[in-house]
């Protein structure tokens, strides 16, 4: 069987995302004098990137995006749930031919795989990307859930964008 290209750029998308995401999450862990990631204190602050605006702060996130559903009891369904979800979406980009669904269904699976990869490794999330500072947004994330959430913001767009009209001078069918 072979893929159409268009699937292949949403399997591109989510690969380019899935390695994204465990690089910054590996020199996050890596930048802290601490052998073992488990012992890092969640909570603790490695960095004020631009002081007042940005931090990288450890977080270890047990449920969803944004620590939503949190619980170290959710962690195996969460990893199933996103796995299954990840497999969906695979499948659906065998089947569409639109850009924008195209890019919004490989980062939403990237994004879903990057945080299996952590729930397996670790038992939680490693979020690190800290905006609570300014008071507009007091969740840390990571690469993976910002990948997640554009592409379902992209999702949304693609939806309500209107479908294709027949072209001008094509035949109608008969009834």
């Amino acid at each position: 069987m072979r893929l159409p290209r268009i699937a292949l750029a949403a399997y591109g998308f989510a690969l380019a995302i899935i390695v994204l995401d465990q690089i910054t999450k590996a020199l996050i862990l890596g930048s802290v004098d601490i052998a073992d990631p488990r012992l890092i204190p969640d909570g603790y602050r490695f960095a004020e990137v631009m002081p007042g605006i940005l931090d990288l702060t450890m977080v270890r996130n047990t449920g969803v995006s944004f620590g939503l559903f949190g619980g170290g009891e959710a962690r195996w369904f969460l990893t199933v749930f996103s796995i299954v979800v990840s497999a969906a979406l695979a499948i659906w980009a065998l089947r569409t031919q639109r850009r924008t669904l195209v890019t919004a269904i490989g980062l939403v699976m990237g994004g879903a795989i990057g945080n299996v990869i952590d729930r397996i490794r670790f038992g939680y999330v490693v979020d690190f990307i800290d905006f609570s500072d300014t008071g507009l947004f007091p969740w840390v994330f990571n690469v993976a859930d910002s990948a997640i959430n554009i592409g379902l913001l992209l999702l949304i767009l693609d939806s309500l964008r209107p479908e294709t009209p027949a072209k001008v001078g094509a035949a109608h069918e008969k009834s």
